[in-house]
């Protein structure tokens, strides 16, 4: 009998290697490289080696202009905010991949869009590696689910479930977890490289000959990135991540790829005792609780995808009596956070080499974009000089080293948000006021520099 062979991948971006090294050569990570038993070639009659690949689907070429077009193909799901990430629904063959942490909600979430696409009469296929099917009825039953149509399959062997997907036919199935996946003849352990490469790759083949779209749920890591080989990420339709704390009742649910729609859409929800409900005004949640008259807080409108969301920017100064004075910034770039407070100290006269920052966005949002720069600089202030902002008054704007103000994208549509929520005064970048067309009943004050927008503010 022959000897099994072992080699070594890469858990970070699937490299193979014969033999073990400390750091991956393909993508230049420490001690990712996991031992695997290669699979032994299967022999035919005649002693000749048979390929392990299957064949191709045997498809001739077609002109693009003959490639028939679908107006319908998109599947609403029934949840609001899903189908808004997903770019307005299920695309039919679509492979979706949604990561988040443990407990976050993923399976709650894709158990209700189930739910509902078989109130529609979609024929959908629930197969969970990780619980059995009277647990699933279990939860079905706190989150108040009875329908019918609604097929659960609690198996991890690719095979059978390849059998079962042929032999169903749904519209639209789940495999719950990729990790636990795994294909007998491949020697490996399920949640491998190489197991989770081969059975994405099985999974991808039959959405594209069946047309069954298709959600992957996967794991994450202690980084936050999904658990596997960097490549799934690249063989996957559509890339989701659940974020929020399991603390707290938001979860955002965020596109980070999508090739059936725009990218960095955001869904907000609120985990409840009867599932995933969603937010339907998430910018006034945001600010349900905001401190009026508090000195250090800021309005900021981000732009999450197409969505303009307004949140509450916190900051708070106080003496230090350490060398180095802490910094704790949670929800924005420390490192932007740092060079704003330079910018402030240089050319708007703010001293805080003697104080302690601390910054918070409210709400558990992650601010990543620069026009977020003139709210963390107006909240630092207000907190330094012990002033509150006006209560009716957002402000907006990316910031220089020279404490010059740049414009930001989409200003108009971030105001319209402003003005809706009864914001009266918006301080934005001089080169946006020029031009832009103001709303009724709200004034928008243009500011060069960061000295000439503090001294609006204050």
């Amino acid at each position: 009998m022959a000897k099994a062979k072992t080699y070594y991948a890469c858990t970070a971006c699937g490299y193979e290697t014969p033999r073990w090294v400390g750091r991956c050569p393909g993508c230049g990570a420490w001690n990712t490289l996991e031992e695997n038993l290669a699979a032994l070639p299967e022999k035919t009659s005649g002693g000749k080696i048979a390929a392990n690949q299957r064949p191709g689907t045997g498809a001739s070429p077609l002109l693009l202009k003959d490639i028939p077009e679908d107006s319908a193909l998109r599947v609403p799901t029934g949840i609001s905010e899903l189908d808004r990430v997903l770019g307005g629904g299920i695309v039919e063959g679509g492979l979706i991949l949604i990561g988040g942490d443990p407990g976050i909600g993923k399976s709650t979430l894709l158990l209700q869009a189930c739910a509902h696409l078989a109130e529609d009469g979609k024929r959908v296929l629930y197969i969970s590696g990780e619980e059995s099917a009277r647990q699933i009825r279990l939860r079905a039953r706190r989150l108040e689910i009875g329908t019918d149509g609604l097929y659960v399959l609690a198996e991890n062997a690719l095979d059978a479930i390849e059998e079962k997907l042929r032999e169903l036919q749904p519209d639209v199935a789940v495999i719950d977890s990729i990790q636990t996946m795994y294909r007998p003849e491949m020697a490996s352990a399920p949640g491998s490289v190489s197991q989770i490469r081969e059975s994405t790759s099985l999974l991808m083949r039959l959405c594209k000959e069946t047309g069954t779209a298709m959600f992957l749920v996967g794991h994450v890591t202690k980084d936050g990135a999904i658990a596997g080989p960097r490549m799934l990420e690249h063989m996957v339709d559509v890339v989701l991540y659940f974020e929020g704390d399991r603390q707290q009742d938001y979860r955002l649910l965020r596109a980070v790829k999508n090739r059936f729609g725009s990218v960095n859409e955001l869904g907000v929800f609120r985990m409840t005792g009867k599932g995933m409900q969603i937010v339907p005004n998430p910018s006034e949640e945001l600010l349900s609780h905001r401190a009026k008259g508090a000195s250090g807080c800021a309005v900021f409108c981000a732009l999450e995808g197409s969505r303009p969301l307004l949140c509450d920017v916190q900051a708070l100064t106080s003496q230090s009596f350490l060398n180095s004075p802490r910094r704790t910034v949670n929800g924005a770039d420390g490192g932007r956070v740092a060079m704003l407070l330079a910018v402030l100290e240089k050319r708007a006269f703010q001293r805080s080499y003697n104080q302690d920052v601390y910054i918070n966005v409210a709400g558990g949002l992650e601010l990543s974009e620069p026009a977020a720069d003139l709210a963390l600089c107006a909240a630092v202030a207000s907190s330094l000089k012990d002033q509150p902002i006006g209560a009716d008054i957002a402000v907006m704007g990316e910031v220089g080293l020279a404490g010059e103000i740049r414009s930001v994208p989409q200003c108009e549509r971030r105001i319209s948000e402003c003005a809706r929520l009864g914001f009266t005064t918006v301080i934005i970048p001089r080169e946006n006021a020029k031009r832009i067309k103001t709303p009724d009943g709200v004034r928008v004050i243009g500011a060069d520099t960061v000295m000439q927008a503090l001294s609006v503010l204050f």
